[in-house]
C-alpha cells in the first residue's frame, strides 16, 4: 500500500518520496488511519519498524489541515527520552514536513537556554521535547501548553527507564485535557499500562511483532571471551571482517572512552557519544559518524535510543546488557527499514548471568561460542581471585607445621635468597621447642624442682619460688625462651 492510500495530504506524501521511502512499514500502515481520525493510540513494535513516521504523518496531516493565520502556539508536544532522540525526531519532522508551512523545535538540555527562550518566543507550532529541559521552561514561563492539540510520548518505556515518570505526569498535567494522545514504546511493561489509562481515552492498541524479540532482518551471534580480552577480539574483529559501519555499545562511561583511545592508537576512526561529553560534542560525534567521517561510534545504554543512522553493519555489545529490554534496542540500531544487519555480544565469565537474562526475555536458548581465528590465551580472567587463593594456600601450609627441611626447600623455591633460607632453617616446630625447653631447664642443676627438668606447668606453679624468679621467667625457661 503506498502512503497516497493511507489518507495523508498530497504535501506530506511529496515530503515522504523527497526522504527516499515508497511504501509505509507495518506499524505505519496500521497506525496512521485511526491516528487520522483522531483517536488515542498505543503503537507497540520492535525497535526499528518506523515508530517515528507512525506518529509524525498523523501530526503533520492533522496540524497543517487545522493551521490558522494568526500567531504560531504550541499545538504538537512530542516527549522523548533523550537529546539525541529529540534532534532526530525534529530531523524527522522537517523532512517529511518540508512541503507543509508548519515550524518546529527541540528543546534539550545540554545547550544554552536563552537561544531556546528566544527561538520559542517566535512562535512554533510542534516542539520536540526531553522532559526536564520543558520542565524548566515551564517553570520559567517562556512555554506555554495551553493549546496543544495532539500530545505524543515517543519510547515511553525508556522513560521509565531513565526515571522521567514523574516529570511526564507533570507535563500532562500542563496541557488541555480534550486532546489527541498517542503512545509509542518498543515494549510494554506494566508501569506503562498504568500511565496509559491515566492518560489516555479509550486507546486503539496497535502491535507488530512480538515485542519481546528482535526484528528477524537482524543475525545474532554471541562470542564467549574472557574480560581481558575483549579489547583484542574487537581488533581481531576490525581487521579480518568488513563493516561498513559499527556502533559499540559499553556499559560504562570510563569503558566507552577506553574503547575509544585503542581503536584511535590502532589507526581506527572513531567517535564516542555518553553523557559525561557536551552536547556539542554528542553532536559532531553523531554527524560525522551519519556522514562517514568515523567508522565506528561507541555509545553507552543513555544514548541507544537516539541513534538512527542508515545503513549501520554491525552492532557490537561489548558489554553483556545488564537488562534484557535493553538489548532489544541495543541491536534494533542495525536491520532497519528491512534492511539485514549483524549484532555481536561479547560475554564474559562474569556476564553469564545477564545471558540467560536475554534468554528468558527473547524466550529463545542462546549458542554461545568462540570467535573463529581467535587466538584465546590462557590467561585468567580476574587477578584478584589468584591472588587471595595463594594467600589462603600459604596460610594452610603454615597451619599443617610442616618438617623443617620440607618448608626450607619450598622457601627455596619460592625466593631462592640466602637470607630467606636462613630464615626458614630457623623456624622450629612445637615438638623441637619443647624439647629444647626441657634440655635447656636440664641442665640447670638447682635444687628447685622447677629447675630439675619439671615439664607440668602445674608443678612449675606449685613450685613457683618466692622473691627473686618470677614465674613468668619459669615458664619462658620452660619453653626455651629463657
Amino acid at each position: 500500500m503506498p502512503f497516497s492510500q493511507l489518507g495523508l495530504n498530497d504535501q506530506l506524501v511529496q515530503g515522504m518520496l523527497a526522504t527516499g521511502y515508497t511504501a509505509p512499514t507495518d506499524i505505519q500502515s496500521r497506525a496512521i488511519p485511526p491516528a487520522l481520525q483522531g483517536k488515542d493510540l498505543i503503537g507497540c513494535a520492535q525497535t526499528g519498524t518506523g515508530k517515528t513516521a507512525a506518529f509524525a504523518l498523523p501530526l503533520l496531516h492533522l496540524l497543517s489541515g487545522n493551521h490558522s493565520s494568526g500567531p504560531r502556539n504550541v499545538r504538537g508536544l512530542i516527549l522523548t527520552p533523550t537529546r539525541e532522540l529529540a534532534r532526530q525526531v525534529e530531523e524527522f519532522i522537517a523532512g517529511y514536513g518540508k512541503f507543509t508551512t508548519l515550524q518546529s523545535f527541540s528543546v534539550y538540555g545540554g545547550v544554552n537556554m536563552e537561544n531556546q527562550v528566544k527561538r520559542l518566543s517566535r512562535g512554533v507550532d510542534i516542539v520536540i521535547a526531553t522532559p526536564g529541559r520543558l520542565l524548566d521552561h515551564i517553570q520559567r514561563r517562556t512555554i506555554d501548553l495551553s493549546h496543544v492539540e495532539i500530545l505524543v510520548l515517543d519510547e515511553a518505556d525508556r522513560m521509565f527507564d531513565m526515571g522521567f515518570i514523574n516529570d511526564v505526569r507533570k507535563i500532562v498535567a500542563r496541557v488541555p485535557r480534550e486532546r489527541q494522545t498517542l503512545l509509542f514504546s518498543a515494549t510494554m511493561s506494566k508501569e506503562v499500562r498504568a500511565l496509559t489509562a491515566s492518560i489516555q481515552r479509550q486507546p486503539e492498541m496497535i502491535e507488530i511483532g512480538h515485542r519481546t524479540k528482535p526484528v528477524d532482518t537482524v543475525a545474532q551471534y554471541f562470542y564467549s571471551v574472557p574480560r581481558n580480552q575483549k579489547l583484542d577480539l574487537l581488533l581481531h574483529i576490525l581487521g579480518s571482517s568488513r563493516m561498513d559501519s559499527l556502533l559499540i555499545f559499553s556499559r560504562t562511561k570510563h569503558g566507552a572512552d577506553k574503547i575509544v583511545r585503542r581503536l584511535e592508537r590502532t589507526g581506527v576512526k572513531a567517535a564516542v557519544i555518553h553523557s559525561n561529553r557536551s552536547q556539542s560534542q554528542r553532536n559532531r560525534a553523531l554527524a560525522g559518524f551519519k556522514q562517514g567521517d568515523y567508522k565506528v561510534l561507541v555509545a553507552t545504554d543513555i544514548a541507544a535510543r537516539g541513534i538512527d543512522v542508515e545503513g549501520i553493519s554491525h552492532v557490537i555489545n561489548y558489554d553483556t546488557p545488564t537488562f534484557a529490554e535493553d538489548y532489544i534496542h541495543r541491536i534494533g540500531r542495525t536491520g532497519r527499514a528491512n534492511q539485514k544487519g549483524d549484532a555481536l555480544t561479547f560475554v564474559s565469565h562474569e556476564e553469564t548471568d545477564h545471558l540467560r537474562k536475554i534468554e528468558r526475555f527473547i524466550d529463545k536458548k542462546i549458542a554461545l561460542g568462540s570467535y573463529p581465528g581467535f587466538h584465546y590465551t590462557a590467561k585468567t580472567e580476574s587477578v584478584a581471585p589468584v591472588h587471595h587463593a595463594q594467600r589462603s594456600d600459604f596460610k594452610h601450609t603454615h597451619a599443617k607445621a610442616r618438617p623443617v627441611e620440607e618448608r626450607a626447600s619450598q622457601g627455596k623455591r619460592r625466593h631462592g635468597g640466602p637470607q630467606q633460607r636462613q630464615h626458614a632453617h630457623g623456624r622450629k616446630s612445637w615438638e623441637q621447642r619443647r624439647e629444647k625447653g626441657e634440655e635447656h631447664i636440664a641442665k640447670k642443676k638447682t635444687a628447685n624442682p622447677a629447675e630439675a627438668g619439671e615439664t607440668d606447668w602445674r608443678s612449675l606453679l606449685a613450685a613457683r619460688p618466692e622473691g627473686k624468679r618470677s614465674f613468668g621467667k619459669k615458664l619462658r625457661q620452660f619453653f626455651g625462651r629463657g
